[in-house]
């Protein structure tokens, strides 16, 4: 049996993008056969509704709402529901982080002027892990494609809000130049999405008990597979590559791309190494 789960997803009132609570998500996932979902809200430094006058205890109790009301639903409707958040630097290059906690946050306030380097140290002594979401998206608020070279454990190689999926061909195989795993995730902000959209996940072989369960799986590449949209591949065998991760072409890259290595030192701009 396969445990199907959501890896990226948005709450309103902590994601300014987002329109639907966390709990409104729940019966719908469930009726698609999923086995639970990690709320990843944007933090600090991305595209949080919360103000950032706000004293440290009291953003980090406002940001986890949108988990804690979504956990309290799915507790209720017995779906397990997980912790996450997705932070962005420059405006450019976005990280979802895994396996901490909000008693980790209180404790860190200085999260919020971290580099990438010093985030990746610092979730990974932890415990956690760092996925960076879609790579290689190009949309008009962002000036360069950052490729974080040292400071992931994987990669987000389909990811539900791109219309154009040579950035998930882009990404998945900049994954495999890395030799990381590869994740998929909706990067939802709308349940009714659910049913209108494309959906996607990671499969386990085991049922995840705790977030600490899928920073296991990502670190040890022990994915079952992906879910890009409604079908189930192996994301471990090449022949099971769905459409629209197979390599389109490179000339879809039109914007400036920085390589990153693991000190956050900008190390090159020859970006088709990584391909």
């Amino acid at each position: 049996m396969a445990y199907l789960y959501e890896t990226h997803l948005h709450t309103t009132g902590v994601s300014k993008c987002a329109v639907s609570l966390g709990a409104e998500y729940i019966a719908s996932y469930i009726d698609k056969g999923y086995s639970g979902m990690i709320v990843t809200d944007h933090f600090f430094n991305a595209n949080c509704a919360l103000s950032r006058k706000l004293p440290w205890t009291e953003w980090v109790n406002r940001f986890c709402r949108g988990y804690e009301e979504a956990k309290e639903e799915g507790d209720r409707q017995g779906f397990d529901v997980f912790f996450g958040w997705e932070e962005t630097f420059d405006s450019c290059d976005d990280y979802l982080i895994y396996g901490l906690d909000k008693a980790w946050l209180l404790e860190h306030p200085e999260v919020r002027g971290w580099t990438r380097g010093e985030q990746y140290s610092a979730v990974r002594q932890a415990g956690g892990c760092v996925v960076q979401a879609h790579p290689f998206r190009q949309r008009f608020y962002i000036p360069r494609i950052v490729l974080s070279t040292g400071c992931v454990d994987g990669v987000e190689a389909a990811n539900g809000g791109h219309e154009d999926v040579s950035f998930d061909a882009l990404a998945y195989r900049y994954a495999k130049k890395l030799g990381k795993p590869v994740t998929a995730g909706t990067d939802i902000h709308d349940a009714n999405a659910i049913y209108y959209g494309e959906i996607f996940g990671v499969y386990s072989d085991k049922k995840l008990n705790d977030i600490s369960d899928y920073v296991k799986m990502i670190l040890n590449n022990d994915i079952a597979g992906i879910k890009v949209n409604n079908e189930m591949f192996d994301c471990h065998k090449e022949s099971e590559i769905p459409e629209r991760l197979k390599f389109h072409g490179t000339e879809g890259v039109r914007i400036p791309v920085e390589i990153r290595d693991e000190e956050d030192r900008v190390t090159g701009k020859h970006w088709k190494d990584f391909i």
